[in-house]
């Protein structure tokens, strides 16, 4: 290799790749362009355009337990009138997490807990949200005039631009639910709005929980009601119940896949696409004793152990969940997941952004074809 040369990878060295041996008049005249808030691809071509996915992120996991106590612990110290919204945020372990404020990827999560009689003072933004109710009793939504009521492992949308606010009702319980929203991704196209409602709270304006029941039948489209031509989902929230008997009925009929078991998108019944326009939702069951194979794809995803005891290989290490610990997949990293009952399923929660790598035509999937699927564990 010749002296000077900036060649880094093996691989870089054929015909088509950036392999520029510089020398003294090459660095000059890289002075001048910078000097001229200009530079030379070629100096950079390598890096910004890798041969494949390059995450800046790490996998990375949160037990409930501890987090639990962390968002309890905020109930004593911030009122929620001052905080706006008493959210312990899930920040992934890495640099670009931190510089993000993201999870993985161009999502953001976090953990809110709210005690009986409290609300989150009503508000709108440009990011969408969605939210995973972990325990409690009594909380609801107010979406747009929507009141929604929510229970353990609903799975509830408040969309872009609606205004929405929180709460519990006063003879409920602490209730504890994971938010994800897609912040970082407006915040680095520049597009993020935020308002607050000229009222601590909205008043309904519908019947308690209308949408779903009007919209949330399987297969059922209702009559006689207002056309819905809004970009999202109508059913707003995602009944726990009905979700799991759905996957129950899956497996009756299925084999499922080899990665995830048997799985149930969260979609618009009106178009069958994803709930929302910028992050999609799964729910997913492995059967007691499931071994999955490894796989990897574009886009980046954030689980939530809805039920069940096992573990997941992420990038070759190992990391055991229970109910309701949090973890991520980064894209473009190799995972496979185990459920270690030998009675009992598991059942996975998860968000991603898979339906910004679908609009954008960059969604790629891969299965691992060596060691028979499955990556050899380092810890």
């Amino acid at each position: 290799m010749a002296e000077g040369s900036t060649i880094i990878d093996p691989r870089d060295d054929v015909l088509g790749r950036a392999r520029v041996t510089d020398t003294p008049e090459l660095e000059s005249f890289y002075q001048e362009l910078a000097a001229r808030n200009a530079g030379a691809f070629w100096k950079r071509a390598n890096a910004i355009e890798p041969w494949e996915p390059e995450t800046r992120y790490r996998p990375t996991l949160w037990r409930y337990a501890e987090m639990r106590d962390m968002c309890l612990r905020a109930l004593d110290l911030v009122k929620p009138e001052e905080a706006g919204r008493r959210v312990v945020t899930l920040l992934n372990d890495s640099d670009a997490g931190r510089e993000n404020t993201a999870v993985c990827g161009w999502l953001f999560s976090g953990m809110q807990a709210m005690r009986p009689g409290e609300i989150t003072p009503a508000h709108r933004h440009t990011a969408s949200a969605h939210r995973f109710i972990m325990e409690g009793k009594g909380a609801y939504t107010v979406v747009d005039g929507h009141h929604i009521t929510l229970g353990a492992n609903d799975y509830v949308l408040t969309p872009g631009g609606c205004w929405h606010d929180h709460g519990v009702v006063a003879d409920g319980e602490v209730s504890i639910w994971q938010d994800g929203l897609d912040i970082p991704l407006m915040n680095s196209l520049e597009t993020n709005f935020y308002a607050v409602y000229d009222q601590p709270a909205q008043t309904a304006a519908f019947p308690a929980d209308d949408l779903p029941l009007s919209y949330g039948g399987a297969a059922l489209r209702p009559e006689g009601v207002a056309a819905w031509e809004k970009p999202y989902s109508p059913v707003m929230v995602y009944r726990w119940e009905a979700t799991r008997d759905a996957l129950w009925s899956l497996a009756k009929v299925s084999e499922g896949t080899p990665f995830d078991g048997h799985m149930v998108r969260y979609s618009n019944p009106l178009t069958g696409g994803w709930a929302l326009q910028t992050m999609g939702a799964h729910m997913q069951m492995l059967k007691p004793g499931f071994r999955g194979k490894a796989h990897r794809h574009t886009g980046n995803v954030v689980y939530n152990v809805a039920a069940g005891r096992g573990y997941s290989i992420i990038g070759g290490e190992r990391f055991d969940w229970g109910t309701h610990d949090i973890f991520c997949v980064p894209a473009w990293v190799w995972h496979e997941h185990v459920n270690l009952d030998a009675s009992e399923e598991a059942f996975l929660f998860s968000f991603n952004d898979f339906p910004v790598m679908e609009a954008l035509g960059v969604r790629i999937e891969e299965a691992l074809q060596d060691n028979d699927g499955h990556q050899t564990c380092a810890s």
